[in-house]
């Protein structure tokens, strides 16, 4: 049924327990895995050397998310592929989506924003509204 399943990650609690559960669906459809997480994008009138730091450190930081939530997703018999990407979450993972040919989306409910207390997160409700496919929100 899903042949190419995108997983949306920000490090939150909530984006790891949607990494088990792709990881889960990828394994029992024979699914195709792409991980992706995104990260705010850098002003540029920050300037050299300050732009390039700050770009190095965002993408360090996006790479040990998707470490962490490789390892949430464990052995699959396909392979995962992955991507950082700069912008909004939200838009990041509908473009993803567009593009890959994405048979199914996956993300967590409540991601790392300052509106916790919300019951769906924003970025979560965008991808819902937005999204070429259908979107899995994980709690």
């Amino acid at each position: 049924m899903f042949k190419n399943i995108l997983l949306g990650v920000d490090g939150s609690a909530h984006a790891l327990k949607a990494a088990k559960v792709a990881g889960e669906l990828a394994r029992a459809m024979q699914a195709d895995l792409r991980i992706v997480a995104a990260y705010d994008p850098v002003p540029s009138y920050l300037g050299e050397p300050n732009l390039l730091d700050t770009i190095a450190a965002r993408q360090k930081h996006a790479e040990e998310i998707i470490q962490a939530a490789l390892k949430e997703v464990g052995p699959t018999p396909t392979e995962v592929k992955t991507e950082m990407l700069e912008g909004s979450a939200a838009e990041v993972i509908i473009e993803v989506a567009n593009t890959r040919k994405t048979d199914l989306i996956v993300v967590g409910s409540r991601g790392l924003g300052q509106l916790v207390g919300l019951l769906l997160g924003s970025q979560s409700q965008k991808i819902i509204q937005h999204a070429p496919c259908p979107v899995l929100v994980v709690r």
